[in-house]
């Protein structure tokens, strides 16, 4: 079984923590100055959603690429929260064009592109334990690589709704904007599906 270092000596992990740190307090504080309380609310989820992708890094081990775009993710999402973008409020709303997918729609399908790359690893170690070989990525397992994307989207989406509910004024929009994140979500899961299938 291949040693890995641990988490203070792996120079892509500790980069990685010390710049979404870094990211979050800077703005958590732009953000509780302007009286952003939606943003604080997702503040909060995604650091619990940190904590548990370091429990679960911790076991499968995810790979740079993984781990670089889970960062980007991130930094996109406290961008999106809380930077202003001309007459819209927040970068979120922001569309560059009529015909172009906003701002916010553009961060789902990368996002859950990262997140359907980390089920594949997620459920390469599983079946590399149960099986002591490496599995390739058969159509039926990208599938259902494709498939945990898009469930962990619809989890995202219920994070959403639960900011509907408690929180004023969010940015969150009615039922086009969930379908539209849907749409985008399972845009991202099928392209990192098949990049999973095409790169063996």
């Amino acid at each position: 079984m291949t040693r890995h270092p641990p988490f203070h000596k792996d120079p892509i992990r500790v980069a990685a923590a010390i710049v979404f740190a870094a990211s979050m307090i800077g703005f958590t504080i732009y953000a509780a100055m302007r009286g952003n309380s939606e943003f604080l609310f997702y503040a909060g989820t995604m650091v619990i959603m940190a904590g548990v992708v370091i429990v679960i890094d911790r076991v499968v081990r995810f790979s740079g690429l993984v781990i670089a775009g889970l960062l980007v993710w991130a930094i996109l999402h406290l961008a999106g929260g809380n930077v202003p973008a001309s007459d819209t409020g927040v970068l979120y709303n922001f569309r560059p064009a009529p015909w172009l997918p906003k701002y916010d729609q553009a961060v789902h399908a990368f996002g859950f592109a990262v997140a359907t790359l980390l089920s594949w690893e997620c459920l390469r170690y599983g079946l590399t334990k149960r099986t002591n070989g490496t599995p390739r990525p058969t159509f039926g397992l990208v599938a259902a690589c494709v498939l945990m994307g898009m469930g962990l989207g619809a989890l995202n989406e219920v994070v959403e709704f639960i900011a509907v509910l408690t929180i004023p004024d969010t940015n969150v929009g009615g039922y086009v904007n969930t379908g539209w994140d849907l749409v985008s979500n399972l845009t991202g899961a099928v392209i990192a599906g098949v990049w999973i299938r095409l790169r063996g």
